[in-house]
């Protein structure tokens, strides 16, 4: 099977609609290097196909690297500014030299893949209620997104320490109180200027106790969380990072529904793995 074929049978089966219908003019699910023509060997899944991913692959005998994640650090990823650029070249060339094509699946698998019959969830937040073992905790009205979790009131800090455990992380931050009481979480996603203020608005109408973030701008919504926690109204953020709360989506995606869909095309999920080191005094 080509992996052109691969690509279109991914597409078809993320047939939900959460975002709308995407447009293969703008979507991010584009081929960002290689040749789709080629039979393919095998898929590895990943949130982000570093150098180590690219090598790993070629070492499992797969050709087709999906990940979440742009391929080369900018939105959109462009590669015409950075021909000259040293670190470019060389992970262009290790791509070459081991003949890997790369897909990215961001758009679709967001959009929605098939949990029962007629019934799509976000892949992503699913993948991560499902290898945090929360998908029976996700709130019942956002059962598409899987963004939002009730609990019986335990604190941040012992959530955070269930995270950082299950996903194998090297730690993670904790803004305001880590004694908080959890009735309420929510995955707010994007705290990153944009649109900070409605995410603000958003978290104090609807109750919630403490937040997930994957970016989060010190100066907007963290500040608000210290100084409620500080005024005795106790609020926490959980600051995975990006890449770290995503990534179980992708493991999901090889480990669940890719094989189902795929079954003669080895598939494998490699973790990029926690981008983050931590300096402890």
């Amino acid at each position: 099977m080509k992996m052109s074929e691969v690509i279109q049978i991914i597409k078809d089966y993320c047939a939900g609609n959460f975002y709308g219908v995407i447009d293969e003019a703008t979507t991010r699910d584009k081929v960002l290097f290689g040749n789709t023509d080629e039979e393919c060997t095998g898929v590895v899944t990943t949130c982000f196909a570093s150098a180590d991913i690219i090598r790993k692959a070629a070492q499992l005998g797969c050709n087709l690297i999906i990940p979440h994640e742009a391929l080369f650090w900018n939105h959109g990823d462009h590669q015409d500014w950075l021909q000259n650029n040293r670190t470019y070249q060389a992970k262009a060339k290790l791509l070459n030299d081991n003949g890997i094509t790369v897909w990215r699946c961001h758009d679709h698998i967001h959009n929605g893949v098939p949990l029962l019959p007629h019934q799509y969830v976000d892949g992503i937040f699913y993948g991560f209620a499902k290898e945090a073992g929360w998908d029976g905790n996700i709130v019942h009205d956002d059962a598409v997104r899987a963004s939002n979790y009730s609990f019986h009131g335990e604190t941040a800090l012992q959530l955070a320490q269930h995270l950082v455990k299950t996903f194998n992380l090297n730690g993670t931050r904790i803004v305001g109180d880590p004694e908080t009481r959890v009735q309420r979480l929510r995955i707010v996603g994007h705290v990153d200027g944009r649109a900070d203020n409605e995410i603000l608005k958003q978290f104090e109408g609807d109750s919630i106790d403490c937040a997930i973030t994957l970016e989060c701008t010190d100066y907007t919504f963290n500040e608000y969380i210290r100084d409620s926690a500080q005024l005795n109204l106790p609020k926490a953020i959980i600051m995975l990072g990006h890449f770290n709360a995503e990534e179980p989506g992708m493991k999901y995606m090889a480990e669940s529904w890719l094989p189902q869909i795929l079954p003669e095309i080895p598939v494998h999920f490699v973790a990029s793995g926690d981008p983050f080191r931590y300096v402890h005094i």
